[in-house]
């Protein structure tokens, strides 16, 4: 694709995060069942219905801004996907895999805040008003959702890991 305007590079950064947030509906359940904290799992299906509700929104801006989003895949999410497959496949399930989940997940959610955060100011600079508020709505989940992940690590899973 070529990116020759701010315009172009939104709908790009838009492409990109949609296909990632589309992949993560893939590996979510996968990851819900990989590990053993009942809370952790918990945490990826929560996380699961959050990521569809935020699709939704990509899909409402695309609609709101009449743009059409590019065909593109996701280079950063396949790769932080892949190496949450190398981990359900190399480490034994337990509370060591449940630690290098939480810490893939974690990377996950800093390329999406990241992402997020980088389209709502495109977004602001292009006076996409329409687009703005359900931006900030997703990346304020994916922060959340760092939190959460950040407390799980820290309320057992880490010390569960470091005792097995």
């Amino acid at each position: 694709m070529t990116i020759k305007t701010a315009e172009d590079l939104f709908i790009h950064e838009l492409s990109d995060i949609y296909s990632a947030e589309k992949q993560l509906t893939k590996a979510l359940p996968r990851l819900a069942r990989a590990v053993t904290a009942p809370e952790l799992a918990a945490a990826f299906e929560t996380h699961l219905e959050e990521t569809l509700g935020q699709v939704d929104r990509i899909d409402q801006i695309v609609e709101r801004l009449g743009i059409r989003l590019k065909r593109i895949k996701c280079a950063a999410m396949e790769g932080l996907i892949e190496e949450g497959k190398d981990a359900i496949d190399g480490i034994e399930k337990g509370p060591v895999r449940d630690a290098a989940l939480i810490g893939g997940a974690q990377k996950v959610e800093h390329y999406e805040i990241a992402s997020y955060g980088t389209i709502a100011a495109l977004a602001r600079q292009l006076g996409y008003k329409a687009a703005l508020p359900l931006l900030l709505e997703t990346l304020e989940e994916e922060k959340a959702t760092d939190a959460k992940l950040t407390l799980l690590a820290q309320s057992g899973g880490n010390a569960a890991a470091a005792a097995a």
